[in-house]
């Protein structure tokens, strides 16, 4: 009999260990470190628009989430090209900032409201910072439902050109009279060279989501 009463014992703390992994996965638990969107901290200096394509993006994303120990996810860079659109790029959601907090649950709330979930300084870097109002143009080369911005991509970021233009969104929910302000898709930029991203309050910074 107390064999049996055992074995009952031990099969309930079995179920009740599995059963508690599944709760930890049904709320979004994602280990000691959550982060899986950032603005990058850096822009793209003298290569302006040009970014290495995709590729050297997804690198620049990747590297920066190396240097905060989240570099074992795979990163890739929110930006449109002639071939792929941004939000066929980062996966599926949840999306979740330095601070742990969650910045859209899925696809369909991160391009019907944005990353701004309770106020608009959850758009951070990967260290938690804010980007700064003279920098708050976020290079994307894309339209506000996460498609292409035709003809406005540096090349699809291989050009640095004073005759190219990328589309840019704002990192902030700036309200100046006639003044346009959504994430991913606010205005062009005034050319592809470094000055030009500049000219209109931009560094060349990227969003880098973690593919999920």
């Amino acid at each position: 009999m107390r064999q049996m009463v055992r074995l009952a014992m031990a099969m309930s703390l079995i179920l009740a260990i599995g059963c508690g992994s599944d709760d930890d996965e049904a709320s979004g638990i994602d280990g000691p470190d959550p982060l899986s969107f950032f603005v990058t901290s850096v822009g793209s200096g003298a290569a302006g628009g040009n970014y290495g394509g995709l590729d050297g993006a997804d690198e620049l994303c990747a590297s920066l989430a190396d240097a905060v120990d989240a570099g074992s996810r795979e990163w890739r860079a929110y930006l449109s090209t002639a071939d792929v659109d941004a939000r066929d790029r980062i996966g599926i959601g949840p999306w979740y900032n330095a601070a742990g907090v969650m910045i859209a649950a899925d696809l369909e709330e991160l391009h019907a409201v944005g990353p701004f979930i309770g106020v608009p300084t959850e758009v951070l870097d990967e260290n938690g910072a804010a980007v700064p109002i003279v920098e708050h143009d976020i290079v994307t080369g894309t339209l506000a439902d996460g498609t292409l911005a035709a003809g406005r991509t540096c090349l699809d970021w291989t050009s640095d050109s004073p005759d190219e233009v990328a589309q840019v969104g704002h990192s902030d929910l700036i309200t100046i009279p006639g003044v346009t302000s959504i994430w991913n898709s606010s205005h062009e930029s005034a050319s592809c060279t470094e000055a030009g991203l500049a000219e209109r309050l931009g560094s060349g910074r990227i969003y880098c989501f973690a593919v999920r």
